[in-house]
């Protein structure tokens, strides 16, 4: 059987990332040009900046993947990119980008929505996990739990009303007078502190499988607000491990009630989210519990990479999903109705 060789490339936000994966699964090169330190200065990412930086580096960052992996250019099979959901001004810049070498190479061009790609990060590794299963999606803009019927048909059966997780630790991050990106900064101080310093609160929805996390940040906010007026001075180490403790126990706490309630064994997690060393131990420890099997990637593709972007386009260049060359970039798009053809 003839092998497929998918060029990735991924520019939803502040990362320029190429990479070139063979079948699916094996990655032959992955290379991220980040962004993160023009970014830092402003506390978050900053849309105009981030295109512009895409612009800058996505000619060169293709051509070092092509290159790293050994492969022709006229040996890749088609070209997979993030075309929805994003920073608009950013993900053109993929999309613009990869209609071009589509149509210079003359090859295939296949859309890739960006949250099936961070499930797919999950077929990059040994023993990995084939559908159907249960996932868990916590990234900075997105909280979902997603059954994957199959590599191309999910059902979101839960989803946050308001924060994401990952905008949640930014915010907190923030307030607390932290760097950026603040989920990371949060992390090493929560290995330091009392994660039952803080009593914070747990939000009770009307839909079991739903996430809220704006009252948790308020709380954060009144806390150390409420510690500023009284002139003390609070232990932020301890104020970030019960922060990160109460966020992993409420995104996991809903992914196996849901596990449990629909009958699934098999629970994925994916997205920058799990990257987070406080989840990965509440996602193993509440595995184990309800006698489910935990996949989730390596901290190195937890994050935006285009490597997991092929690794879904293969999937959908094999069920035969193609785009012209008038394709668009979506800011929004549901991972389960994903339509490129608006």
């Amino acid at each position: 059987m003839k092998d497929t060789y998918i060029l990735g490339i991924e520019s939803s936000c502040d990362e320029t990332a190429a990479s070139i994966v063979k079948n699916g699964c094996e990655i032959l090169s992955n290379v991220v040009l980040t962004q993160i330190e023009r970014h830092r200065i402003f506390g978050g990412v900053v849309p105009e900046i981030a295109s512009r930086l895409h612009i800058e580096g996505i000619s060169h960052t293709v051509d070092l993947a092509i290159e790293k992996s050994g492969i022709a250019k006229e040996d890749i099979s088609a070209i997979a990119v993030t075309a929805a959901p994003g920073l608009i001004g950013s993900l053109l810049v993929g999309v613009n980008y990869a209609k071009a070498l589509s149509l210079v190479l003359d090859k295939p061009l296949v859309p890739v929505h960006h949250l099936r790609g961070h499930i797919a990060a999950n077929y990059l590794y040994e023993n990995a996990p084939k559908p159907p299963f249960l996932c868990l999606i916590a990234s900075g803009g997105h909280s979902h739990i997603v059954i994957a019927h199959s590599y191309t048909d999910f059902e979101v059966i839960g989803r946050t009303r308001d924060d994401a997780a990952g905008e949640a630790f930014d915010k907190a991050a923030r307030a607390m007078g932290l760097s950026y990106p603040g989920g990371v900064e949060i992390d090493k101080r929560a290995v330091l502190g009392n994660k039952n310093a803080f009593k914070l609160p747990h939000p009770h929805l009307d839909t079991p499988y739903d996430y809220s996390f704006s009252g948790l940040k308020t709380a954060v906010l009144n806390t150390l607000n409420q510690a500023k007026m009284r002139g003390e001075e609070l232990n932020l180490n301890d104020l970030c491990a019960s922060f990160q403790d109460t966020v992993c126990d409420i995104l996991t706490e809903k992914l196996f009630l849901a596990a449990r309630d629909r009958g699934i064994k098999t629970v994925v997690a994916a997205g920058g989210v799990c990257a987070n060393s406080g989840l990965r131990e509440y996602l193993k420890r509440r595995a184990e519990e309800n006698g489910c099997t935990l996949y989730y990637p390596p901290v190195s593709l937890c994050g935006d990479n285009a490597a997991m972007i092929a690794a879904q386009g293969y999937h959908e260049f094999l069920k035969g999903v193609r785009a012209p060359l008038s394709l668009n970039a979506y800011a929004t798009m549901d991972i389960a109705n994903v339509n490129f053809s608006k």
